[in-house]
């Protein structure tokens, strides 16, 4: 039986702890969807395309994730998918609160649905697609925390 896990999140931008996650479960799932939430109350830093262009760039090392977008209900978007799983990353004890609270929701509307958390490494803890966009804007380095694709994107956004 092949499991198919999605793993949603806004990505604006991707960073090097998304990819971690993304690593570990390519290596436990059959089929990792990378899936970047459209969604309409916010005005992101980056398209939704250039969200999946970063992401996709950023992925093609590994062969069993793809990445997509999607938006509305998350629950919905899994069945549509045939996916099996939710996977969320966690950095911290207050991601595990939120997190938590979204797992049983998700299972509330769809018991069917598996929510499996992978904890990041702990020198990505710190990292957050918001807290680079902030220190990228006020002069800040973010190497070593995005890839090398998200930073001339960056540049292009920030330095122009």
């Amino acid at each position: 039986m092949k499991i198919k896990a999605i793993y949603p999140g806004s990505f604006d931008p991707i960073t090097n702890g998304h990819i971690y996650i993304a690593e570990r479960a390519a290596k436990i799932f059959d089929e990792v969807i990378v899936s970047v939430l459209i969604n309409e109350r916010k005005n992101g830093a980056f398209t939704i395309e250039e969200r999946c262009e970063m992401a996709r760039k950023s992925l093609s090392h590994i062969k069993n994730i793809k990445v997509d977008s999607f938006n509305g209900l998350l629950i919905d978007y899994v069945r549509q998918k045939k996916a099996g799983v939710i996977i969320r990353g966690l950095r911290a004890m207050s991601d595990f609160e939120y997190e938590f609270q979204m797992a049983l929701m998700n299972r509330q509307l769809a018991p069917e649905i598996e929510t499996f958390f992978i904890v990041t490494d702990p020198k990505y803890s710190y990292v957050s697609s918001s807290s680079v966009r902030e220190i990228f804007h006020f002069g800040g380095t973010v190497n070593g925390i995005v890839p090398d694709i998200v930073f001339e994107k960056l540049k292009e956004r920030y330095q122009n």
